[in-house]
């Protein structure tokens, strides 16, 4: 079957970095655009980043950009999240997941992993 798991969550102060990971079983994430999404309580879902499919292309959305860095490892069939300068606003869970398109267009996903949280604080 098809399953996306993200690890890498925990507790980091302000300031600091953070490494999400994405793994894919059951699909080959290199025929799929990977979004990172963000939820916090109360708070609507967020995309904080993306990367293409065929290309690599990445995006950011303007909260994280400049601090995340998406990337991928076809070897591995994963994708990663890379975080800097983590600010208490970026706590939340984040999850990873997969579709059969581009970083645009349709905001559907085809898969969604079960997430991972992330906590920021002193």
């Amino acid at each position: 079957q098809v399953q996306l798991v993200e690890s890498g969550g925990g507790l980091v102060k302000p300031g600091g970095s953070l490494s999400l990971s994405c793994e894919g079983s059951g699909l080959t994430l290199s025929q799929y655009a990977i979004g990172w999404f963000r939820q916090a309580p109360g708070k609507e879902r967020e995309r904080v980043s993306c990367i293409a499919r065929f290309d690599d292309s990445t995006y950011s959305a303007e909260s994280v950009k400049g601090r995340f860095t998406v990337s991928r490892d076809n070897t591995k069939n994963a994708v990663y999240l890379r975080m800097n300068n983590l600010k208490p606003e970026d706590t939340a869970i984040y999850y990873c997941a997969a579709r059969a398109g581009g970083c645009f267009g349709s905001y559907g996903m085809d898969f969604w992993g079960k997430g991972t949280p992330v906590t920021v604080s002193s």
